[in-house]
């Protein structure tokens, strides 16, 4: 895509990019890593250690009591792969002589020698979380200087991708939302990358697209909503150079689909146990699970991958891409989503398989009000209800929020309307479909309280959004109130991330409500501040 930009000699005032982005592209990314570190380690590295047990407390758990030969207990979202890493992190670091409380047996009962040990737990499970935050700052910094021309843009959006509230508060706390958000939206960026330019192996990129996001799925059941919105979003960002490369075009290309073919069975097979477990009813149904259509399982799922074939097809169809890359490209799909499946086989565990495998029917749980849920009166209520909430967050000044993404779309908006109204249509599209991908994802949310942590799912979006309009709407750096206005928003951003992680190092309350849910999730760890528990452990 080629930069549209005013001549620097003709601009009535200095171009705002270039004062926004002084530090260069690695200096501000290092930059915004540096301001993160010290971040954590002003509000949250030395924080009380049970001050946010609810993840800590069940992630560091399991992870305990994996690494002393014994079974996974949660299973809620199910945050498969945060479990397993911190569960590696401690192994790792207990094999350099860093970490002795790594095992759940290694953990004492005394209290003054309980919370040495699980000081040293935590702040072991929130480097973790650190040095995942800044694995993903940099794969979003990667994947961003691919979808805009101009590297400026590119280091706005990760500065405000880095310092946004699910970001900022998700590097100092063990959750199951960053993995899982991360995965999906680099997913839908390398998607983008790839259907703005054809090469030879663009099914390979779709491949692993899939992959990242059954990985995502795998984390945080949430994430099927995003998932679910990939293959639509990705529509309107064909072009030009979007046709297939001469390969694909050439009788040569049906043997690279006959390769494909066998690699997507090879893994279909492998993967299938897995799925014959995740919608066998008896296997939910002891979850806790019912259905959500006819009374069966696997119904949507299977109808989502008809969704992801017929936006391919019309992908295709739109830009120009033959039909044996079509093909490749939805065989790299099953290939890459069964991989991603097979990831469950290195901890096993039922319960995983089938709560990744029946998302929506986990979810409906977690709804404040299930029961209305369950009816088509009382679900369109509870929707109207979540779009009048997002409305009123995103307005800031109705309901305010330590989310800062939402001074973007006060420029978002206007943006789209101007590129429409200057016949850049096909980014005005684009904008308002990733608008409207998180607002449905968020009006969802608001029934689970729409918390800092969501964010992670949606402000991505909104930051894509951004980076799509000001690429073509890229002579508005000159104008008068470029610079104040870009300078006021990344203060506030950087301001306002910090919001709820400076509230939750200052909290005062005490540890006493871990007390109401430990025996459900941590059944073989005693607190010795609670009393004996009285619930059984969790089968």
């Amino acid at each position: 895509m080629t930069e549209k930009a005013v001549p620097k000699a003709s601009a009535p005032f200095p171009d705002a990019l270039d004062r926004l982005t002084r530090f260069g592209w690695r200096g501000g990314v290092a930059v915004a890593l540096l301001l993160s570190l010290v971040s954590f380690l002003t509000a949250g590295y030395f924080t009380v250690y049970w001050r946010n047990a609810d993840m800590d407390f069940m992630v560091i758990y399991n992870a305990l009591a994996i690494n002393d030969g014994g079974a996974q207990a949660f299973f809620d979202h199910p945050a498969y792969l945060t479990i397993l890493s911190v569960k590696t992190w401690f192994a790792l670091l207990h094999r350099l002589g860093l970490l002795e409380a790594w095992t759940l047996s290694a953990i004492p009962a005394d209290r003054a020698a309980f919370d040495v040990a699980m000081t040293g737990a935590v702040h072991a499970g929130r480097v973790a979380a650190l040095l995942t935050a800044a694995g993903i700052i940099l794969a979003f910094a990667w994947a961003a200087r691919r979808l805009v021309s101009d590297w400026r843009i590119a280091m706005l959006a990760v500065t405000a991708f880095a310092f946004s509230g699910g970001v900022q508060m998700h590097l100092r706390i063990l959750r199951s939302e960053m993995i899982a958000a991360s995965f999906c939206i680099l997913a839908l960026m390398i998607l983008i990358a790839v259907a703005r330019r054809a090469s030879l192996t663009r099914p390979l990129a779709v491949g692993l697209a899939a992959l990242l996001c059954m990985l995502g799925l795998e984390n945080k059941v949430h994430a099927i909503l995003l998932i679910a919105a990939i293959p639509v979003l990705v529509l309107p960002f064909g072009t030009a150079t979007s046709a297939s490369v001469a390969f694909w075009q050439s009788s040569r290309a049906w043997a690279a689909v006959m390769v494909a073919a066998v690699a997507a069975i090879v893994a279909a097979i492998a993967a299938w146990p897995l799925v014959a477990a995740g919608f066998d009813p008896v296997n939910a149904t002891a979850a806790g699970l019912k259905p959500m259509l006819l009374g069966r399982f696997g119904l949507y799922q299977f109808a989502l991958l008809g969704v992801v074939a017929v936006c391919m097809a019309a992908f295709a169809w739109l830009w120009r891409v033959s039909a044996a890359e079509t093909v490749a490209a939805l065989l790299a799909v099953v290939a890459g989503a069964s991989l991603g499946l097979l990831a469950l086989k290195l901890s096993y565990d039922i319960n995983d398989v089938v709560v990744v495998l029946n998302p929506l029917e986990k979810m409906i749980t977690y709804v404040d009000a299930p029961e209305a849920a369950g009816s088509l009166g009382g679900a369109i209520g509870l929707l109207l209800s979540g779009v009048l909430g997002v409305i009123r967050r995103y307005t800031f000044v109705l309901q305010s929020s330590a989310r800062p993404a939402v001074f973007l779309t006060w420029l978002i908006i206007p943006g789209i309307v101007m590129a429409w109204r200057r016949g850049e249509r096909q980014a005005a599209i684009q904008a308002v479909l990733l608008m409207l991908a998180a607002i449905g994802i968020d009006t969802l949310g608001v029934r689970r309280g729409l918390k800092v942590e969501y964010f992670v799912f949606t402000d991505p979006l909104i930051i894509i959004a951004g980076m799509v309009l000001l690429d073509r709407l890229s002579d508005l750096r000159f104008s008068r109130f470029a610079y104040p206005i870009g300078a006021v928003l990344l203060a506030l951003h950087v301001g306002i991330s910090q919001a709820e992680p400076v509230k939750m190092a200052l909290k005062r309350k005490g540890p006493e409500e871990v007390c109401e849910w430990r025996g459900y999730y941590m059944p073989r760890l005693v607190l010795p501040w609670c009393a004996p528990p009285n619930s059984p452990p969790r089968m």
